[in-house]
């Protein structure tokens, strides 16, 4: 193998051994699969080809675990529980899949002798586009657990080409591109080509002489599944994310069109099919936008609906009863927010059209098994589909959800007779508006639904006393809260190597990697001068790695001994973005005032923002432009430089996030209070050691009770009182502080560029109106979080006291392990229990 490192490949004699754990046998499994399992030119085993055939050999031992706990799944017949999420954020898998394996040592040792080291071949690696932001991620670490706790679980989403975008920061802001995950392959998904399912839409519906309806014509396509396996840590369990691509066939293609030239009209299905997993989230502001985007969605929900009654069949005919009042016993289906809806009118038409159902069985089946997560109190993100685009679409659906909101609103009237007057509000149908009558799928979710969760207390009790309150009048045993989580697998072992050792070294054991709540023994030592060295010594590795990144994405040089300040989040209104800058534009003005003396006791800060604003949400484009023009401003003057940072990390995605949390000492969670549902991020900040500046919004209020309120920077309205704000600033009640007037006329005057930023400065000007009137109380909230920042910098020069803040932050993060999280939704909602693979 002429070329790079070659003649160290040379040297190791290439042997299939799928379940190897011994360096030796690794790196021959390795070179065998360069070998035989090629993808490349023989000669070559550059950084590039060495990851691929270290990911495949991995792989062996992931599709060992995953055939056998199939098999074990399906000899036992637990009840499964089924995942549905139009998005997940993986990451990169091979880090996570050699650390749960245990075999993160063996396979360092094994392409050492090809002359790499393993965190080089991990750079290879392109993050799977499957996902967006806290929805995916959340869905990711979700499928973490699952297959740690042994449960019978899988996912099932959509195998998107290209991805949400790839952020590229130009001199006019953000621009997208298409993201490149599967310009060659991922090693790790394995296509089915015998789990097929066809998916069909528009045509018309017929009724059959025996009164039944069936759904014909349109145009159909084949959904392929394709698995990712996902490891349990220190199990033999390993599950699934099946991944849906939409496919047309050669029947499709006109052959004859083709040879009379007419070379795309004769593959026009082809097209369409390649349309439904082109991009997540497609723009939504045409009609054809739309279209698109509710076909994505049924595609999910028809295929993976397909599949788990198949597998229900499968099983099912080795059993004595062998009835469809089964089903809600063997299959519990979740639905990550609103986006899968139409598994509940997909159910409904299955069990009746194609197994002969009646109305009363199918539903009390689809009601008992389906249960709905809510992520948002946004109204633009209750989804609202237009009536006549979904009869258009699927026509058969549109009749089953006009049967569940006329049954719905007849229940209503003959059990509750105190609610009718609220049905308007609670059906499912609203056509207030009779040029654009739409179906709200919030509403379907919860009328057809066993189970409702928030994702955090304040969020779930918000949605019990206000978005949902009159559905809680008539089902209260309905609406449960089920906090976040996240992995600590990959957002603290993985990513966080130093911190990791020194936790374990302190507490005696590594057992808090899948028992999270033993991090509370860090709480003894908390004073511990020799913890605080090595505590501080971790996170300066760390920081060090943070701007070495920050310098090969963007070319600034930040100082590891600043206060390291981060908010990486997607780019929105309610999440305060714009908050921060503002606070940075006060920041570098007063520095701007201060004589060089006084600049001596200032506390050197890097504010660090990253995030993608979507593609046709312009004001939040503002805001990444904004802070890239103060950041060239900033970085460039030698007055305050030295003070102050200011830089936009581009591109933010999982693999990024893995270098910027652990090297974060303040971490900024902002939103609104009431706006941000849970919030994840600041679990994964908080885990890390990083102390949070933020309002009692999401799970930002659990998340102070179990760190303590002296290790938390509060500012900000709280939930309750922000009504009352906005009414008072309608009323021309509200009066800026000067500071806030301060930081908008310097943007206004042109001193970080001569960009128009009136537009997006506008939305913080005057009581009311569209886009006016700071509906996110920026203005209100200004003050306030001046001076918690004023309170950072002072808590920051007392190193001591820092140190033990963020001890304090770690100890107190075992509440937010997705391990607990999922254990409730086992027990609580999915009635599912651990089937360990022996």
């Amino acid at each position: 193998m002429p070329g790079s490192n070659s003649a160290a490949a040379e040297k190791v004699k290439p042997a299939a051994s799928p379940a190897a754990d011994k360096p030796a046998e690794i790196a021959g499994n390795i070179s065998y699969h360069a070998q035989y399992s090629p993808h490349f030119s023989p000669l070559a085993f550059g950084p590039e080809e060495a990851f691929y055939a270290t990911a495949e050999s991995v792989r062996d031992h992931l599709i060992e675990r995953w055939n056998d706990t199939y098999v074990h799944f399906h000899k036992t017949d637990p009840k499964q529980t089924y995942y549905l999420s139009m998005e997940y954020l993986q990451g990169r898998a091979l880090t996570n899949a050699v650390g749960n394996l245990g075999i993160t040592g063996a396979y360092a040792e094994a392409v050492k002798k090809f002359g790499y080291e393993l965190e080089a071949l991990v750079g290879q690696e392109k993050d799977a586009a499957l996902g967006n932001g806290g929805l995916g991620r959340l869905a990711s670490c979700f499928l973490d657990s699952m297959a740690t706790l042994n449960l019978p679980a899988w996912g099932y989403g959509l195998r998107y080409r290209y991805g949400l975008f790839k952020q590229v920061i130009t001199k006019e802001g953000q621009e997208e591109m298409a993201e490149d995950w599967l310009d060659k392959f991922s090693p790790w998904e394995i296509p089915r080509h015998d789990v097929v399912f066809p998916v069909r839409f528009f045509g018309h519906v017929e009724i059959l002489p025996d009164g039944s309806r069936k759904w014909v014509g349109g145009e159909v396509l084949k959904a392929l599944a394709y698995d990712v396996p996902i490891p349990g840590y220190k199990t033999k369990n390993a599950i699934s994310l099946r991944l849906w691509e939409a496919k047309a066939t050669a029947e499709d293609f006109n052959l004859f069109q083709f040879n009379d030239g007419q070379y795309e009209s004769s593959a026009q299905l082809h097209a369409r099919a390649e349309q439904i997993c082109a991009v997540l989230y497609p723009g939504d502001a045409t009609e054809e936008g739309k279209l698109l985007r509710l076909k994505q969605q049924f595609f999910l929900c028809s295929a993976s609906l397909q599949d788990m009654i198949a597998r229900f069949k499968e099983r099912k005919a080795d059993r004595v009863s062998g009835k469809w009042s089964e089903f809600p016993s063997k299959v519990a289906v979740q639905l990550n927010d609103t986006h899968p809806t139409l598994a509940i009118p997909e159910l409904m038409r299955l069990l009746m059209d194609e197994e002969g159902l009646g109305w009363d069985e199918a539903w009390d089946i689809t009601y008992r098994t389906v249960s709905y997560t809510n992520h948002t109190v946004l109204p633009e993100a209750l989804e609202k589909w237009s009536q006549i685009v979904m009869r258009k679409l699927l026509p058969r659906h549109m009749e089953i959800i006009e049967e569940i909101d006329k049954r719905f609103r007849e229940m209503v009237i003959s059990k509750h007779k105190e609610m009718e007057g609220k049905i308007d509000s609670m059906k499912v149908l609203d056509g207030s508006n009779p040029q654009k009558p739409v179906v709200r799928m919030a509403n379907l979710c919860v009328v057809s639904s066993h189970s409702v969760n928030g994702v955090a207390e304040l969020h779930s009790n918000i949605l019990k006393q206000e978005l949902f309150a009159d559905y809680v009048s008539i089902w209260p045993n309905k609406f449960q809260n089920k906090t976040n989580g996240i992995t600590p697998r990959r957002w603290l072992k993985f990513c966080n190597p130093e911190l990791s050792e020194i936790i374990t070294k302190w507490l005696k054991t590594d057992q808090w990697t899948s028992d999270l709540d033993l991090l509370t023994g860090l709480r003894k030592f908390a004073d511990d001068e020799k913890l605080h060295a090595e505590w501080a010594a971790a996170k300066l590795a760390c920081k060090k790695r943070l701007a070495k990144h920050v310098l090969d994405a963007t070319g600034v040089t930040i100082d590891p001994n600043s206060l390291f300040d981060i908010q990486i989040k997607r780019i929105h209104e309610y999440k305060r973005q714009l908050l921060n800058i503002l606070g940075a534009v006060y920041r570098y003005k007063k520095l701007k005032e201060m004589s060089a003396e006084e600049k001596q006791k200032v506390t050197p800060r890097t504010v660090m923002i990253g995030g993608k604003a979507f593609a046709t949400y312009t004001n939040a484009k503002r805001i990444v432009k904004l802070v890239n023009d103060v950041g060239a401003v900033v970085n460039n003057d030698p007055e305050v430089n030295k003070c102050l940072k200011v830089v936009f990390i581009p591109n933010y995605n999982v693999s990024v996030a893995e270098v910027l949390i652990p090297g974060s000492e303040l971490s900024q969670h902002i939103s609104t209070a009431g706006m941000e549902a849970s919030g994840t991020s600041n679990m994964k900040f908080s885990l890390n050691g990083c102390v949070i500046i933020g309002t009692l919004d999401g799970a930002n209020v659990e998340i102070r009770e179990e760190v303590g309120e002296d290790n938390f920077f509060l500012f900000g309205a709280k939930a309750d009182q922000v009504a009352g704000l906005r009414k008072d600033r309608e009323n021309g009640l509200f009066k800026p502080d000067p500071r806030f007037e301060e930081a908008k006329q310097l943007i206004r005057s042109g001193a970080f560029g001569s960009y128009n930023y009136e537009p997006l400065l506008d939305s913080l000007e005057g009581n009311s109106g569209f886009g006016r009137g700071d509906y996110f109380l920026v203005g209100y909230d200004f003050p306030g979080y001046i001076d918690a920042q004023d309170r950072v910098d002072a808590a920051y020069k007392d190193k001591k006291k820092w140190i033990k803040m963020s001890i304090l932050n770690t100890a107190g993060s075992g509440k937010f392990s997705s391990d607990r999280t999922i254990a409730q939704y086992a027990k609580e909602i999915w009635d599912i229990k651990p089937s360990p693979v022996a």
